[in-house]
C-alpha cells in the first residue's frame, strides 16, 4: 500500500518508517530535515507540515500516519502538531483511495500533567481523530490515535541523560520502563494494517502511568 508518514527522520516516525517498509510497503515520508533512510520503496520530501503551502502533492495515499511534532513549550507546539496533523489530513487523507488514518497524540492529551501548548495540541489531535473518522467513515476507512506515554527518543534526551530524572519519571509508571519507538510503531502498524473495525478511538500507551495509584487508608 502507498503510505505516507510525517515527521520521519528520527523516533517515532523513523521507526514506522521502516516498520511499512519491512512488510513490503511503498513509504512517503515528510521531514523539515534530511532522511537517512535507505530504500528503493521510501521517497523523502522536505517541508513542514504546519505550512500547508510546503506539502508536496502525493495522489492517492491509502496510510496517513500523522506523526510529526515537537514539544518547545510556545505557541508552535500548536502549530505543528495540530495544524500540521489537520493540513495533513485535509491534503492526504480526505480522499477515496484512504484506508486507514493514525494520528499520534500523548498521554498529557488524557490528563494534561506538560507543558500548556504541547498538551492542547495534543489534546486537540485526540479530538480532531474523532472528527476525521466521520468524515472517512464514507470512504470505508479508520481513523484512530495512539497516545504514548514516555518513548525512548531524542526529544526526551534531558531526561535520559540525568540519572535522577530518569528515575523519577521511570517510578511514576506501573511497569518502571518507558516504551520504544520500534514498539510505537508495531502499534502504528496494527492500527492502519490489521486493524478494520476500530475507529474513533484513542489507545493509551503509557506502562501504566495513568493507573498508577498509591493507596492510603
Amino acid at each position: 500500500m502507498k503510505v505516507l508518514i510525517t515527521g520521519t527522520t528520527s523516533g517515532i516516525g523513523r521507526a514506522a518508517a521502516v516498520k511499512f517498509l519491512s512488510a513490503g510497503h511503498s513509504v512517503y515520508g515528510i521531514d523539515i530535515r534530511e532522511s537517512s533512510i535507505e530504500n528503493e520503496n521510501y521517497t523523502h520530501f522536505i517541508a513542514d507540515v504546519s505550512d500547508k503551502n510546503s506539502l508536496p502533492d502525493i495522489d492517492k495515499v491509502e496510510i496517513l500516519v500523522n506523526n510529526a511534532g515537537v514539544q518547545t513549550q510556545t505557541e508552535k507546539d500548536i502549530y505543528v502538531n495540530l495544524f500540521g496533523t489537520m493540513y495533513c489530513t485535509q491534503k492526504y487523507g480526505l480522499q477515496p483511495n484512504i484506508k486507514a488514518i493514525v494520528n499520534i497524540a500523548s498521554a498529557s492529551a488524557h490528563n494534561g500533567a506538560e507543558f500548556p501548548e504541547y498538551s492542547v495540541s495534543k489534546g486537540g489531535v485526540m479530538n480532531y481523530t474523532k472528527n476525521t473518522a466521520l468524515q472517512v467513515a464514507k470512504y470505508g476507512a479508520t481513523c484512530n490515535s495512539l497516545s504514548p506515554g514516555g518513548v525512548v527518543t531524542d526529544i526526551n534526551r534531558h531526561i535520559l541523560d540525568d540519572e535522577r530524572l530518569w528515575k523519577a519519571v521511570l517510578d511514576e509508571s506501573l511497569l518502571n520502563k518507558w516504551a520504544q519507538p520500534e514498539e510505537i510503531a508495531e502499534w502504528i502498524y496494527f492500527v492502519a494494517v490489521i486493524n478494520k473495525s476500530m475507529t474513533a478511538q484513542d489507545i493509551l500507551i503509557d506502562n501504566g502511568e495513568m493507573a498508577k495509584a498509591n493507596f492510603i487508608w
